[in-house]
């Protein structure tokens, strides 16, 4: 049993979890920040913190005016094995923590990850963090001008709409207008309507009783 073993074994043999936490130590000096589950953040953790304790102490040796720490450095270089980050870890992650006693990195929990359900954690550098806070602060600043820009666009697209509504309902309302008399000229029409002369036409005659007239002249009296 592992009774009081400090660490964690995550699946994996001793020299495959070596390899894994250098290979996230590496990725965390080189980008400032990683995600990764929240297991391996916090073993990822102990193990930066370490390395980046001895990249301080021996920057602020090298300040106080002793030698360049060659041993320091073959040291960190058993597990950091980029050349460029090991070089940035001696002069300016060093530099930039060298007043912190320690707490150099952070591990915020982002809750369950969908599909496996792993519990997912951002590792970071928290003196490196305030230009990630500067950058999101433009970013949401940038969010609400954009958004600001469609209200005002959209506002804009509604108004010309209208108007264009507007100017194309006016010609009509104004032949509608020229077509309705007015109320000046809707008397004299009444009168000129009431003084035209009426058209009598004759009424038409029976056929009826002109039929019975032919026939009683045209027939020969008995005697």
């Amino acid at each position: 049993m592992r009774h009081n073993v400090e660490g964690r074994k995550l699946k994996r043999t001793a020299s495959h979890r070596r390899a894994l936490l250098r290979a996230l130590t590496v990725s965390l000096l080189r980008h400032k920040r990683i995600r990764t589950t929240e297991a391996k953040a916090k073993e990822a953790r102990r193990f930066a913190e370490a390395i980046i304790t001895r990249a301080k102490n021996a920057y602020l040796a090298e300040k106080a005016g002793s030698a360049t720490n060659i041993h320091a450095r073959r040291v960190v270089a058993r597990d950091i094995n980029d050349a460029a980050v090991l070089k940035e870890l001696f002069s300016e992650i060093a530099q930039k923590v060298a007043e912190r006693p320690g707490g150099y990195t952070r591990v915020v929990k982002l809750g369950q990850r969908i599909g496996d359900g792993a519990r997912v954690a951002i590792l970071e550098l928290v003196d490196y963090n305030t230009e990630r806070d500067d950058n999101a602060v433009r970013s949401r600043a940038k969010r609400m001008l954009s958004r600001a820009e469609r209200v005002a666009r959209s506002r804009a697209k509604q108004a010309e709409l209208e108007a264009k509504q507007s100017q194309a309902a006016a010609p009509v309302a104004e032949a509608a207008a020229e077509t309705e008399p007015t109320a000046e000229a809707a008397p004299e029409m009444e009168q000129a309507a009431a003084e035209a002369p009426t058209v009598e036409t004759p009424a038409a005659e029976a056929p009826a009783a002109e039929t019975g007239e032919a026939s009683a002249e045209g027939e020969p009296t008995k005697e």
